[in-house]
């Protein structure tokens, strides 16, 4: 089992390009090619998230850390040999910094989740308080970003089980990537603070938040990450 302790641990050296600072991440495979990575990892993810949306993955869902490791695990058991567990080193991805990977910060947003979701009566929600209670706690798993790769994925399948339990579905497609990612980084604590910003993903929300049954059929992806 490869030891994944440092940045350049998680990547084939002989990959690396000095251009970008990017690197084809170790997989399963065995493949140095990013591009056909990419498309593998597409087609093997997806393949494992409808068998969770399914209820053929048995995940206990306790909406806490174990949970979302159990998610990221089932969805990238085939790629990654570090697949449910937290990464090793810290992230940093336009403006924000998420969570260390050293000084607990990633458990205490997870703790934060677990507490947001059990101090809701979810099933009883009308959809303004839906969306205002799910980007409570979605600005919090996307602060604590505890993998490696597949954070913005294991969070949609998390939310996606949280819905399940309400009378409504998360429709991703209703929000263009772009308008997704910077509400999500403007969710982010100010320089130096602990605080989310969750009223900065109300709006997306807003949009993506339908009914049970009412999401129309769409050519185009979800967010990813």
């Amino acid at each position: 089992m490869n030891s994944f302790d440092t940045w350049e641990s998680y990547s084939y050296p002989e990959t690396f390009d000095p251009d970008t600072g990017e690197a084809t991440l170790r997989n399963l495979y065995q493949e140095r090619d990013a591009q056909v990575l990419k498309a593998r990892e597409y087609t093997q993810v997806a393949m494992r998230s409808a068998e969770i949306s399914s209820g053929l993955a048995q995940i206990p869902q306790s909406f806490d850390a174990a949970h979302l490791k159990a998610i990221h695990q089932y969805l990238f058991q085939d790629l990654y040999e570090w697949a449910g567990e937290y990464r090793t080193v810290d992230i940093t991805k336009g403006m924000t910094t998420f969570a260390s990977a050293n000084d607990g910060s990633i458990d205490r947003r997870l703790s934060n989740v677990q507490g947001l979701v059990a101090s809701v009566s979810w099933s009883e929600l009308e959809r303004t308080a839906f969306v205002e209670n799910a980007s409570a706690v979605f600005a919090e798993l996307n602060q604590a970003h505890p993998f490696r790769e597949g954070n913005g994925r294991s969070a949609k399948v998390f939310m996606e089980l949280l819905a399940e339990t309400t009378p409504f579905e998360l429709n991703w497609h209703a929000v263009p990537a772009p308008v997704w990612n910077q509400a999500s980084e403007f969710s982010g604590p100010d320089l130096g603070a602990w605080k989310t910003h969750p009223e900065e993903l109300h709006e997306v929300f807003g949009h993506i938040v339908v009914m049970r049954q009412e999401i129309p059929v769409e050519s185009s992806t979800p967010p990813q990450d």
